[in-house]
Protein backbone atom coordinates (compact mmCIF):
# COMPACT_ATOMS: atom_id res chain seq x y z
CA UNK A 1 0.00 0.00 0.00
CA UNK A 2 2.72 2.60 0.43
CA UNK A 3 3.60 2.79 -3.23
CA UNK A 4 0.10 3.65 -4.29
CA UNK A 5 0.43 6.73 -7.14
CA UNK A 6 -1.34 9.37 -6.99
CA UNK A 7 -3.41 10.33 -10.60
CA UNK A 8 -1.49 13.12 -10.81
CA UNK A 9 1.70 13.93 -8.89
CA UNK A 10 1.68 17.68 -6.72
CA UNK A 11 5.00 19.31 -7.06
CA UNK A 12 5.44 21.58 -4.33
CA UNK A 13 8.84 24.05 -3.10
CA UNK A 14 10.74 22.87 -0.84
CA UNK A 15 14.25 24.19 1.44
CA UNK A 16 15.06 27.06 -0.78
CA UNK A 17 12.28 27.27 -3.62
CA UNK A 18 13.48 23.81 -5.29
CA UNK A 19 10.08 22.08 -6.88
CA UNK A 20 9.84 18.60 -5.97
CA UNK A 21 7.30 16.38 -7.57
CA UNK A 22 5.48 13.91 -5.23
CA UNK A 23 4.02 10.48 -6.31
CA UNK A 24 3.04 8.53 -3.61
CA UNK A 25 1.65 8.68 0.20
CA UNK A 26 5.31 7.64 1.06
CA UNK A 27 7.18 10.26 -1.01
CA UNK A 28 4.32 12.61 0.92
CA UNK A 29 5.21 11.55 3.86
CA UNK A 30 8.46 11.84 3.64
CA UNK A 31 8.93 15.64 2.97
CA UNK A 32 6.42 16.04 5.36
CA UNK A 33 8.75 14.09 8.35
CA UNK A 34 11.52 16.70 7.27
CA UNK A 35 9.21 19.73 7.06
CA UNK A 36 10.57 22.02 9.68
CA UNK A 37 9.71 21.81 13.03
CA UNK A 38 8.94 25.48 13.77
CA UNK A 39 6.76 25.34 9.96
CA UNK A 40 4.67 22.90 11.07
CA UNK A 41 1.20 23.67 11.52
CA UNK A 42 -2.57 22.48 11.68
CA UNK A 43 -2.81 21.54 7.52
CA UNK A 44 0.75 19.76 8.49
CA UNK A 45 -0.78 17.50 11.36
CA UNK A 46 -3.64 16.52 8.88
CA UNK A 47 -1.57 15.62 5.53
CA UNK A 48 0.82 13.76 8.07
CA UNK A 49 -1.64 12.13 9.47
CA UNK A 50 -3.19 11.41 6.05
CA UNK A 51 -0.29 9.99 4.19
CA UNK A 52 0.31 7.73 7.50
CA UNK A 53 -3.26 6.60 6.94
CA UNK A 54 -2.72 5.89 2.96
CA UNK A 55 0.36 4.47 3.82
CA UNK A 56 -1.65 1.72 6.17
CA UNK A 57 -4.27 1.25 3.26
CA UNK A 58 -7.40 2.82 5.55
CA UNK A 59 -7.44 5.73 2.77
CA UNK A 60 -7.06 6.01 -0.85
CA UNK A 61 -4.30 7.69 -2.59
CA UNK A 62 -6.93 10.55 -3.60
CA UNK A 63 -7.69 11.76 -0.44
CA UNK A 64 -3.60 11.56 0.42
CA UNK A 65 -3.27 14.04 -2.44
CA UNK A 66 -6.41 16.21 -1.61
CA UNK A 67 -4.82 16.76 2.08
CA UNK A 68 -0.93 17.43 0.65
CA UNK A 69 -2.71 20.12 -1.69
CA UNK A 70 -4.28 21.73 1.10
CA UNK A 71 -1.40 21.50 3.00
CA UNK A 72 0.31 23.31 0.31
CA UNK A 73 -2.20 25.98 -0.62
CA UNK A 74 -2.30 27.12 3.09
CA UNK A 75 1.69 27.15 2.83
CA UNK A 76 1.83 28.90 -0.24
CA UNK A 77 4.26 26.31 -1.93
CA UNK A 78 2.15 24.33 -4.95
CA UNK A 79 3.37 24.35 -8.20
CA UNK A 80 -0.12 25.21 -10.45
CA UNK A 81 0.56 22.09 -13.48
CA UNK A 82 1.95 23.71 -16.15
CA UNK A 83 1.27 22.90 -19.86
CA UNK A 84 3.95 23.83 -22.07
CA UNK A 85 3.60 25.53 -25.55
CA UNK A 86 6.57 23.60 -26.63
CA UNK A 87 4.91 20.07 -25.61
CA UNK A 88 2.12 19.88 -27.86
CA UNK A 89 1.26 16.91 -29.41
CA UNK A 90 0.33 16.35 -33.11
CA UNK A 91 -2.71 18.57 -34.28
CA UNK A 92 -1.98 20.94 -31.53
CA UNK A 93 -3.26 19.14 -28.78
CA UNK A 94 -1.33 20.16 -25.45
CA UNK A 95 0.15 17.49 -23.47
CA UNK A 96 0.96 17.80 -19.66
CA UNK A 97 4.40 18.23 -18.98
CA UNK A 98 4.11 17.39 -15.24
Amino acid sequence: MAQMRFEEPVTILVGMGLPVTIETAMEAYAVLQDWPVASRNGAHAVALNACKAGIAGEIDAETVRATLIAFARRNDILVPNMISPASTAPGGRAVRTD
